[in-house]
């Protein structure tokens, strides 16, 4: 199993614990690495709606069960790259938000595969000449 970024709609699954297939996946993963590799942006859309839930608790057993895990954060060279896919994105009328395609930047600067059950948007990336690789653990 190749080393990953999880995406936040991944770890949104992992965390509610409701689809055997997300399970499974994610167990035989932490087994080969040890820990999850997220992105700040993945922490920003969960904090969100928690926040917006008005969800504190939740909030707060989150950050706590975070903590041991591997934390990417954007930095100069994965900017770039996210404002060149963002530029790209725009260019060819294909836009995708703002938090996909910096955690995608986040991927490539690390050579990592990008887990997400959201493939429609990643395509779109890849589209764009990207080299990300992806890898949906729904299917």
């Amino acid at each position: 199993m190749n080393k990953a970024v999880i995406d936040t709609d991944i770890l949104s699954e992992i965390l509610k614990n409701r689809d055997p297939i997300v399970a499974k996946k994610a167990i035989e993963y932490r087994r080969e690495h040890g820990r999850y590799t997220l992105t700040t942006i993945n922490i920003a859309e969960i904090v969100k709606g928690l926040h917006k839930l008005r969800r504190e608790d939740l909030l707060q057993k989150f950050l706590a069960g975070i903590r041991g895990e591997e934390i990417l954060s954007l930095d100069i060279e994965g900017a770039v790259i996210a404002g060149r896919i963002f530029a790209d994105l725009e260019r060819t009328g294909t836009p995708i938000g703002r938090a996909d395609p910096l955690i995608a930047a986040i991927a490539l600067r690390h050579d990592l595969v990008v887990v997400t059950g959201n493939l429609a948007h990643y395509e779109k990336v890849r589209a764009a000449g990207y080299p990300l690789r992806l890898e949906n653990w729904r299917a």
